[in-house]
Parts: C-alpha cells; structure tokens; sequence
C-alpha cells in the first residue's frame, strides 16, 4: 500500500480563534499582503461577525488547503456561496485537495440552499483559471476596480 493511500484527509470548519491562528502561514501564501498572525486574526474577527468561515483540509494532521466563504445575497445572483480565500500549500499542490475543498464548497452551498458558487480571481492568474476551468466553473464576469483616494 502506498503512502498516499494511508493518509487521512479530513475537511472541517475552523471557527475558533486557535484554530484560525493556524491558518495565517498558509492564507499568507495567498494573501502574501497580510502583515502579521495579529492582523489576520483582526480580519477574521471582523469577517466572521459578518459570516465569513473557514473549511481547513488536513492530511494526518497538517494544514494543507483553505477555503474562506461566506453566504451573499445580492439582486444578481439570489443567495449564493463566495469563496472569498481557496489555497493549497504550495508544497501539497497537484494531489487534488483544492478540488476536494472546491466540491465540499459546492455541498455547503447546496445544503444552504444557495444555487450558485462564485469566486473571484485575478486575470493574471492563469493556473487557477486552468484548475477552475477543470472543476467545471466558468468565467461569467470581468470585475472592475479602483484605489479610493484618501479623503482630504
């Protein structure tokens, strides 16, 4: 039997602030602008009160994938789920655990009665839209942004 086959995946909600603190090294690896442990927590808080959770994928124990999400509803779309965060270390990548994390996302939204899944990645980033494609989403926007200026 293989190592691969021994392992054991578990996916499962973190919604305690320890279990979040293990997060930020692998949500930096997304959101390399996070600046500290003390910030991330800080922005969880905040995200979380407005309904924003976290799915972790562990494998025999470590922290390989997360998903940050939460329920929307908005005139466009109805209820649907966003995922806000999907990341796989990079060292785990390619063994199918943010496509894993991407059908337990479609469940969730399922169970909530959402009829949609969105998401938002940057045009640039190729090997995502690749793995998206893969996992049956489709590009159905161009999302539009600006820097406010500080007010004077």
């Amino acid at each position: 039997m293989s190592a691969a086959s021994d392992a054991v995946i578990e996916i499962r909600e973190l919604d305690l602030e320890t279990e979040a603190r293990l997060c930020f090294p692998l949500m930096r690896q997304l959101r390399p602008h996070l600046s500290s442990e003390v910030e991330f927590i800080a922005r969880w808080r905040r995200q979380q009160a407005d309904g924003y959770r976290l799915l972790g994928l562990w494998e025999n124990g470590r922290l390989l994938a997360l998903a940050g999400f939460r329920i929307i509803e908005n005139l466009v779309h109805g209820a649907h789920l966003y995922v806000d965060d999907l990341v796989t270390s990079e060292e785990a990548r390619g063994h199918g655990h943010g496509a894993r994390l991407l059908q337990r996302l479609r469940e969730e939204a399922r169970i909530l009665g959402c009829e949609k899944l969105l998401l938002d990645t940057p045009l640039s980033n190729v090997l995502a839209h690749r793995f998206y494609y893969r996992q049956g989403l489709l590009g159905t926007a161009l999302r539009f942004s600006i820097v406010v200026d500080e007010v004077k």
